[in-house]
């Protein structure tokens, strides 16, 4: 029987209450109604899977239509960076930034997504949206 090596080889992994939501800040978006569409792009979003620590990396795209509030650019990095060392899955991590900025900013509406860096011959892409219902 061939020892897996790898298998006692573990890198330190955060749980998902690491992620440092509290450190997001809002900013007056003066212009609700206008339509206008937001994007911030990063190439270095990155956090580790949950079973290998090992590293994911992806080009993250956030887009939305404010409603009264946009979020300030410095708290997002700041946010998006405290993902580095959480144990969280491709699909889950657009879906928990989708969910964190929705509740702070409460668009018209969100898409964000993510498209990660080639592993074992396979790229993947996950998107997350939220619409905002009709009042």
């Amino acid at each position: 029987m061939v020892e897996d090596k790898y298998a006692s080889r573990r890198f330190d992994i955060q749980p998902e209450d690491a992620i440092d939501v509290a450190v997001l800040e809002t900013i007056p978006f003066d212009y609700p109604g206008s339509a206008t569409e937001v994007v911030y792009e990063t190439e270095e979003f990155t956090f580790v899977c949950p079973w290998t620590g090992l590293p994911d990396f992806a080009r993250l795209v956030i887009r939305y239509l404010p409603y009264r509030s946009l979020v300030e650019l410095k708290s997002l990095k700041y946010y998006l960076t405290s993902y580095r060392n959480v144990g969280i899955l491709q699909e889950h991590a657009v879906n928990r930034i989708l969910q964190d900025l929705v509740e702070l900013l409460q668009p018209v509406s969100m898409v964000v997504e993510a498209e990660y860096k080639e592993r074992g011959g396979m790229k993947t892409k996950a998107v997350a949206r939220y619409e905002k219902e009709a009042e």
